[in-house]
């Protein structure tokens, strides 16, 4: 049986990008709490011990954004002065102006358009139990489970990455898991070998044991390959928002459309409708329509209905892909007003998003498989 590999990889909070995300996105938060109708395009820098927060900003809240961005740090783990890069004596500079007028034109409540031109890409799949891809799914867990021990052990630090290889056969069937990689920032005073160990009992093996799998299954296992990892976050390379699109997504295993979302409200279609196209994929699989399904959808600016609505089940569907697609059209309200009436998106709930993941996350609202029954029954009776 010939063996085919796919390989996701995932990041940590403390990474440099998703530092940037981080704080871009918990600004966005603060201004929603005090307007839910506020226009945030945030954008942020990190390198070493300097902040640059950029960006456009309609809103009636009172944020003082350079406080955010410092108890954003702070609570992601950089609170160390000798790592080049904390919360207390970090330069934070701020290049904030209101939104494009014209832009506005298109987007207010009377027009409801999108606020951009673009595709935008949902995918989900019988891999997991939470419909994702195996190794994009595992190599969150990973990092999530690395980011919780940052702040449970004193000698590691934020910034980490991890990396999956998942082998399928010929059937697209999950045969076992190839490779396995963790790289974690960490104190001088943590040995190596001490650490690799660490992270083997304490991070890789319970991440395998959730998925149905063993230490003893995996045929490669690169613990901090390059030995020590003390020099990192954004005093080690320099992080911005919107560059790890492919992990804030499906690890690559389906298409990203190439829209950032972080620090985006909802009237932003490069995140809303990306959340919406989840919905929808994982509304098909969970009805037992298909095993896998990519949903597309693209958008004119200004205006409100998708230019195109595209489903493609990989040649997994019970039904026809042209039969899921006007399922959807039947049920789903695809407008950026429709989108963000129906996911609830006018609150603060984007900071845990750049933190944790946007997909695979059971309180996601856009996880929900509420869909799933009625798309049953209507396809059921067509």
């Amino acid at each position: 049986m010939e063996k085919r590999l796919f390989t996701s990889e995932c990041v940590t909070n403390g990474h440099p990008d998703k530092v940037a995300d981080a704080i871009s996105d918990a600004i966005l938060d603060a201004c929603l709490v005090q307007d839910p109708d506020s226009r945030v395009a945030c954008e942020t820098m990190v390198t070493t011990n300097f902040c640059l927060i950029c960006g456009e900003i309609t809103t009636k809240a009172q944020v003082d954004y350079a406080t955010i961005a410092r108890e954003t740090i702070r609570h992601i783990g950089y609170i160390y002065p000798g790592d080049g890069f904390d919360a207390d004596t970090v330069e934070i500079q701020c290049r904030i102006h209101t939104q494009s007028a014209d832009i506005a034109l298109g987007t207010n409540d009377a027009v409801g358009g999108a606020g951009d031109q673009g595709m935008m890409f949902g995918g989900a799949c019988t891999q997991t139990p939470e419909l994702m891809p195996l190794p994009a799914a595992m190599a969150r867990a990973l990092a999530n489970r690395l980011t919780q021990c940052v702040h449970s052990n004193d000698l590691l630090r934020p910034d980490g990455k991890t990396q999956v290889t998942v082998a399928y056969d010929e059937q697209g069937n999950v045969v076992g898991i190839d490779t396995v990689v963790v790289s974690i920032m960490h104190s001088a005073d943590f040995d190596t070998e001490e650490l690799r160990r660490y992270i083997r009992k304490g991070v890789i093996a319970p991440v395998l044991e959730a998925y149905g799998f063993s230490l003893d299954s995996v045929e490669h296992i690169h613990i901090n390959p390059t030995g020590n990892f003390v020099i990192g976050g954004p005093n080690g390379d320099t992080g911005l928002t919107g560059r790890k699109i492919i992990v804030d997504t499906y690890g690559g295993y389906f298409s990203h459309g190439g829209g950032a979302f972080s620090g985006k409200d909802p009237t932003k279609v490069d995140r809303s409708a990306a959340y919406m196209a989840r919905y929808m994929a994982k509304n098909l699989v969970a009805a037992g329509l298909a095993q896998q399904v990519q949903v597309q959808l693209a958008y004119a600016i200004g205006v409100a209905e998708p230019v195109s609505l595209r489903v493609d089940s990989c040649g997994t569907g019970k039904i026809s892909d042209e039969a899921m697609t006007e399922l959807l059209r039947k049920t789903c309200d695809m407008t950026p007003g429709g989108i963000i009436r129906k996911l609830n998106l006018r609150r603060p709930i984007y900071g845990a998003t750049a933190e944790f993941g946007h997909f695979g996350v059971a309180d996601r609202p856009w996880e929900q498989t509420d869909l799933a029954p009625v798309l049953k029954e209507l396809a059921a009776l067509s």
